[in-house]
């Protein structure tokens, strides 16, 4: 996908427990490796999907608890995210054709063109294909082909 902006770095802060077979890791890469377990290929409702997590950075000296068997850091780490934007234009690929609209390739998932959004005149379904045919126009769109379009809604779930 060319131009789009949806992606974004974010510096983000937690509080992580680090159990204590992690205590002979080097502190950075255990702090890391909890995190990335938490954080990467999950849906947060503010940030979108997230994507990549780097740049691990203790803040202080952690807090042992009596009686839990892990340490506690507070963290500072940066988070490569993709959030699709209302009124958004992207150029990308059709996925897939459906009766009822087509898919659109977008990062790392997909969004749906109802077939009442992908054109101002009439279009009928060919199975066969499948694709969406103008009835006059005579034009067409299929899987595979490169569009433009905007991005009218978002939800993200």
């Amino acid at each position: 996908m060319r131009g789009a902006i949806m992606y974004f770095v974010l510096t983000c802060k937690d509080k992580v427990r680090l159990p204590a077979q992690y205590f002979s890791m080097k502190l950075e890469d255990s702090l890391s490796q909890i995190l990335r377990e938490k954080y990467e290929r999950r849906i947060d409702k503010d940030a979108g999907i997230v994507l990549a997590l780097w740049n691990v950075k203790p803040d202080g000296d952690g807090v042992v608890i009596a009686g839990d068997n892990a340490a506690y850091y507070n963290v500072a780490f940066d988070v490569l995210a993709y959030h699709p934007l209302v009124n958004e234009i992207v150029e990308t690929d059709v996925s897939e054709i459906v009766e009822f609209g087509a898919f659109l390739q977008l990062g790392p998932m997909e969004g749906l063109v109802h077939l009442s959004q992908i054109a101002n005149y009439f279009l009928t379904y060919n199975k066969r294909v499948p694709a969406f045919v103008g009835k006059e126009s005579r034009k067409s769109l299929k899987k595979g082909d490169h569009v433009m379009a905007k991005i009218s809604t978002v939800s993200i779930k």
